[in-house]
């Protein structure tokens, strides 16, 4: 299985379990990873042939800057469900951090999920 991976995208989001969490806008750092066979693609040079990165940006940014959740497992989850929903991915891992003010000085608190096509 071959991988696309999309590390380090930065969105702006509403989420918590801290009411004060929800009121101010913080960051939130995603990578996705995608396997797919990539075979094809690497022979005909086309959009068509491979799962187009451009898309699976999109379904992050909108998962993270939409509507306001408790838990960064459920933004991976909504993310990982929308992914897999893309032709030729066989399996998506998403991990989601971030940094709140109340648990400085620890560099971020992150959730890492794997999920595959059933």
């Amino acid at each position: 299985m071959d991988r696309i991976e999309l590390m380090g995208v930065v969105f702006s989001g509403r989420h918590g379990v801290r009411q004060a969490e929800r009121e101010q806008p913080q960051e939130f750092r995603v990578d996705v990873k995608l396997d797919a066979d990539l075979a094809a693609v690497g022979h005909s040079d086309s959009i068509d042939d491979t799962i187009d990165y451009r898309l699976v940006y999109a379904i992050a940014k909108e998962v993270v800057e939409g509507e306001s959740v408790q838990l960064i497992e459920t933004l991976a989850q909504r993310i990982a469900d929308r992914v897999l929903e893309l032709k030729k991915v066989a399996a998506v891992s998403v991990r989601i951090a971030k940094r709140p003010e109340s648990m400085r000085p620890i560099d971020e608190a992150a959730v890492k999920i794997k999920r595959t096509r059933a």
